[in-house]
């Protein structure tokens, strides 16, 4: 139940799991929270990522070596605190004669993840014997050299948001979903934030503000006053199609065959889940969409290695659901698969009491969570805390 309240010391302007896991961690510590959203809480990009809880053993090859480690002690704290909505799941690469990652090379990139796991009992991986490559159905075993398997985790991305969402609300934060932001002031002594909401117009003092819209970070500056300037980004979609084909045990690991991208092939509720891609997207006025290209993209990987699912077209009629997210990307002049998949968190001098979040990672929600946490101390002191998030456990 929200009460009613006139001020605040944190208002957070988003309900994606960077926004809930914050409202969590700052009313654990004792701070009047108020959170915004204005959809659906966890309805949009966290609500349509991979479904992965995982160290990200690809961001290995961009030397993303702190956040492949982070992201892997996130991961045991996920399995730990949420047992009923994270799973661990096996993983599996194949390596063919055509295939650019060489088995010497997944070999030392899956020691060094073992290594960055630090005694997790998922850091093991196995070198799959061939006489059990069968397992993996409809695989195509021609030209086939070696299999590797190792550990991550699966998630429901919407239920671990929502999950959050409650777990804030029953240490006191007030949540509204469906409400607009309308403007916010920034001022030396806090900040004035407008939104509606059932209809009627809302007004809340914030000591701080913290901006966690993800894709729509830069339409909330966009209200601020005075103005502020924002970062430049990209808008980069992950189309995901779910398959009407039933699921192997684990999730495989695949080089795409059209570039040097991978993909994931994943159960998901006792079916087929494919993905992702990245398409630069040019705005947002619209609702993401995936697209022909995307499609064609997907289903072709998936061809490529399951022959024996079908043409084309076959396998376009057994599409039951399509769904993209959208990222947000630092604007560089590299392909979105090269960029740091971190968070970036943006202060200005002229507004000191505003933060606003770019990026971030399913994942690393609890660690980007506790540093927000340390900036909101710094500028209001300690309070009386009420709970410890590595003792709450998530349903």
């Amino acid at each position: 139940m929200n009460r009613e309240r006139n001020s605040v010391d944190i208002a957070i302007i988003g309900g994606g799991i960077s926004g809930v896991g914050i409202a969590q961690y700052a009313a654990a510590a004792g701070y009047r929270v108020l959170l915004i959203d204005k959809g659906e809480i966890g309805g949009q990009t966290s609500a349509n990522s991979s479904k992965l809880i995982h160290g990200g053993l690809r961001y290995l090859e961009t030397g993303q070596i702190n956040l492949v480690r982070k992201s892997l002690k996130e991961r045991r704290n996920l399995l730990n605190l949420a047992p009923t909505l994270v799973k661990p799941v096996p993983f599996y690469i194949p390596i063919y004669r055509e295939s650019r990652r060489r088995p010497w090379a997944i070999r030392a990139g899956l020691s060094v993840y073992a290594l960055l796991s630090e005694l997790d009992p998922l850091g093991r991986f196995v070198s799959v014997p061939s006489v059990h490559w069968q397992r993996l159905q409809g695989l195509k075993l021609a030209g086939l050299e070696a299999v590797f398997q190792y550990w991550d985790a699966q998630t429901d991305d919407k239920l671990l948001t929502q999950a959050v969402a409650r777990s804030a609300q029953a240490l006191g934060a007030d949540i509204y979903a469906q409400a607009e932001l309308l403007g916010m002031e920034h001022r030396a002594d806090g900040c004035t934030v407008r939104f509606s909401h059932d209809g009627r117009e809302r007004q809340m003092e914030a000591s701080l503000v913290v901006n966690a819209a993800g894709p729509w970070v830069n339409e909330v500056i966009a209200r601020v006053s005075p103005p502020l300037t924002a970062v430049d980004i990209d808008w980069v979609q992950g189309a995901h199609l779910l398959l009407a084909i039933p699921a192997n045990d684990g999730i495989l690991y695949l080089e795409s065959c059209f570039d040097n991208r991978v993909i994931f092939v994943m159960p998901w509720y006792g079916q087929t889940l494919i993905g992702t891609t990245e398409t630069e997207l040019s705005s947002l006025t619209t609702s993401p969409q995936v697209t022909a290209a995307e499609r064609a993209y997907l289903l072709g990987i998936y061809q490529h290695y399951f022959p024996l699912a079908g043409s084309l077209d076959e396998l376009k009629d057994k599409i039951i659901k399509e769904y993209c997210g959208v990222r947000v990307l630092p604007k560089q002049p590299t392909q979105a698969f090269e960029r740091a998949r971190d968070t970036l968190m943006q202060t200005a001098v002229s507004h000191p009491r505003l933060l606003s979040l770019y990026g971030g990672k399913l994942t690393t929600f609890r660690s980007t969570s506790a540093e927000v946490l340390q900036w909101v101390t710094r500028h209001l002191g300690r309070r009386s805390a009420l709970a410890d998030v590595d003792r709450i456990i998530l349903r």
